[in-house]
Formats: structure tokens, C-alpha cells, sequence
């Protein structure tokens, strides 16, 4: 009995070792599950990315072409004339301006270092002969001889000091000198000279200057523009904050610029006061565009003229447009080659449809201006 017993007990112990053992190497060595998906299913289960839409081709209107000094569409007539550069007094007695709130790129800078540094301004316009009066016209310097030929432009002007002389003698330097009609306006005689309909054609006439372009216009556009459909986005830029003031620092004349959110410009403003073109139904100068430059400048003599040093790389400088400015540097490294603006990454900037002003902020005084 008791030998039964334990063969009993023997029986039971191995069934249940084998049981166990048998669990345990299931659990070990069961397969996974294989997924025998063909490659097409594959695929139809993934979704599929959705092609980028092509940019729209822009149709011109008729008889129109894009500027190539603010992208805005003009006539087609005036494609191949070259733009003029006229040198406008700054000084309170020439006020109000003529014609400037028309011009398509405004230039600002120091005229000289005596009369509280006051400025002058450089006024580029492609479609001159459609209006009735600009100026009043004042002297030339040597920096407005340096920067009018990056656009091919015909500086107009009334004499200057004897340093620009030497500029002159350079085939891409083209300029007309006080051949301009005056205005009995009360004002003191250099207050008078303006350019006015029938002045251009004649100083056309006259002379052997080219009203079209020529071979000394430069190969590359000066400004790399988007369209007004596709504005730059400021804020994606480095270095990208809010800007609606920005309060230069010309003591005689105190230039401001004012952000307009309604019309997305930015309005001009000098002695206190908004600056109104009287011969445009006292329109208010407004620019889509504003570039600052930190430059030095060297002085000539005592007499306060001087010439800014714009051949230079690496410098600091602003773009500003829609209420948004970035940091920027700005490079001309010859003559006859054009101003680049870059951002911060080392791209060229892009730049909106529109108008523009550019001021030179002497490197001693970049620390007074106010862009906020």
C-alpha cells in the first residue's frame, strides 16, 4: 500500500513538471504576428501630401510696368527713362517743399557741420514731368555724387563747392546746374530756383545727356521688392521688434517719422511739424519704407563741408516697414556699384512696394537715435 502511494505521488510530480514546463516554453517561443500588408495597402494608408500651389502669374496691366525704384506699376512709356536726383534746401526759410510728397526715394542727410549739422535732401523721381513744380533746388555734394549713379539718375542741382569737381570728370556722373526756372515767392533769390514744366526738356536739348538709360545703369535691380500681395513678414526676421517712431537725430531740423497704421506708412515730420507738399494739396511726405545707415563722415574744411564715407562694408543700419524693424548692415564697395542692405542671417533684405526714405545718421550721434 504505502509502495503505491509513493509511485502515485512520483506520477503526480512529474505530470505537473512537464504541465509547467510546457506553459513556459509556449510563452518563450510563440511567433509574433506578421503583417503581410502589400506595399500598395501600405501607402493608401498613409495620406498624401498636398502639393504646394503655385504662385499665381502677375498679369501687367495695360500699358504698365512694375518701377524699379518702388515696384509700383506705372506707365510703360517711361521704362526706359533714367530718374532724376534733385538736391532740395532743408533749411525752414525754403519751406513748404514742392513736390516731394511725389518723389519715389527721399535721401536725408548732414549738409554740413556748422548751422547745427543741418540736412539736406537727395529726391529721386522716375516721372518727373508730371509735376508742375519740385524744389526749391540747392547745391550738390560730393556723397549725392556717389549715390545718385547706383540708380543711373541725373543729379540736378544749382553750382556747389569746388570738392565736387573732380566727380564731374567721371562719364557716370551726369548732372544739370542752375537751369532751372525761379518763382517770385518773396524769398531771398536762393530760395527761388525750382525745376518747373519745360525745364527738363530743355536742359535735354542743350546738352548731350541721355534722357534714356545707359550703359554706366547697373546690371542688378537696386532693391530686391516683393508685391503688395505678398508682403515681407517682419516678424519671422531676426532681431524683429515693433517700431511705429522713429525720431532721427538732426538737431536743426528734428526729422521724425511716425507710423500710420491706417494707410501702413510712415509719415515725415520736421521743426515740429508735419511736413506738407504745397504742390500736391499739401499731401503729408509718407514713405512704406524707411532705411537708417550709421556712417562717418570726414569734414573738407572749417567751412563745414564734408563727405560721407558710403564706401564702406559691414556696417549697422535699419530696415523699417508695417510697423516692424529689424537690424540690418549695409555694404557699397565701389563708385558705380549699389548700396546692398543684408539682414542678420547674411541675406540681401527684401523690401515692400512703395516709396522710400533713407537717412545717413552720423556714427557719433547713432546712439541719440530713437527707432521704438
Amino acid at each position: 500500500m504505502r509502495k503505491q502511494l509513493l509511485w502515485f505521488l512520483l506520477a503526480l510530480t512529474l505530470t505537473v513538471g512537464a504541465a509547467g514546463c510546457g506553459k513556459k516554453e509556449a510563452e518563450v517561443s510563440a511567433p509574433a504576428e506578421e503583417d503581410f500588408s502589400t506595399e500598395e495597402e501600405i501607402l493608401a494608408e498613409e495620406p498624401e501630401e498636398e502639393p504646394e500651389e503655385e504662385p499665381e502669374e502677375e498679369v501687367a496691366p495695360d500699358g504698365m510696368y512694375r518701377s524699379e525704384l518702388t515696384n509700383e506699376w506705372i506707365s510703360e512709356d517711361l521704362k526706359e527713362q533714367r530718374p532724376i536726383a534733385v538736391m532740395v534746401d532743408n533749411e525752414k526759410t525754403a519751406l513748404p517743399h514742392f513736390g516731394l510728397s511725389q518723389a519715389d526715394i527721399v535721401y536725408e542727410m548732414m549738409n554740413s557741420t556748422l548751422n547745427d549739422q543741418i540736412t539736406r535732401f537727395m529726391v529721386l523721381i522716375k516721372d518727373y514731368d508730371s509735376i508742375d513744380q519740385i524744389g526749391s533746388v540747392r547745391s550738390v555734394r560730393p556723397t549725392n555724387l556717389l549715390i545718385a549713379p547706383e540708380w543711373n539718375a541725373i543729379v540736378c542741382h544749382d553750382g556747389g563747392p569746388h570738392y565736387v569737381n573732380k566727380y564731374f570728370d567721371n562719364p557716370y556722373v551726369d548732372h544739370f546746374s542752375g537751369t532751372f526756372g525761379r518763382v517770385n515767392n518773396g524769398k531771398p533769390r536762393e530760395f527761388t530756383e525750382y525745376i518747373l514744366p519745360g525745364d527738363m526738356d530743355k536742359n535735354f536739348r542743350n546738352t548731350k545727356v541721355d534722357r534714356e538709360y545707359n550703359e554706366y545703369r547697373l546690371e542688378d535691380p537696386h532693391f530686391e521688392f516683393v508685391s503688395e500681395n505678398n508682403p515681407v513678414k517682419m516678424e519671422e526676421k531676426d532681431g524683429s521688434f515693433d517700431c511705429t517712431l522713429v525720431d532721427l537725430p538732426f538737431g536743426h531740423n528734428g526729422s521724425q517719422l511716425d507710423y500710420d497704421e491706417a494707410s501702413g506708412t510712415y509719415l515725415y515730420s520736421e521743426y515740429g511739424a508735419p511736413h506738407k507738399d504745397a504742390g500736391n494739396g499739401n499731401k503729408q511726405l509718407a514713405f512704406k519704407n524707411v532705411i537708417l545707415q550709421k556712417m562717418s563722415y570726414s569734414q573738407l574744411d572749417p567751412n563745414g563741408y564734408l563727405i560721407w564715407n558710403c564706401l564702406d562694408a559691414g556696417k549697422e543700419g535699419y530696415y523699417i516697414t508695417d510697423g516692424k524693424a529689424i537690424p540690418i548692415t549695409w555694404s557699397k564697395v565701389s563708385e558705380q556699384d549699389r548700396t546692398i542692405y543684408y539682414d542678420m542671417t547674411g541675406d540681401e533684405i527684401q523690401v515692400n512696394t512703395g516709396k522710400t526714405y533713407i537717412g545717413f545718421v552720423a556714427d557719433s550721434k547713432w546712439s541719440e537715435l530713437v527707432v521704438q
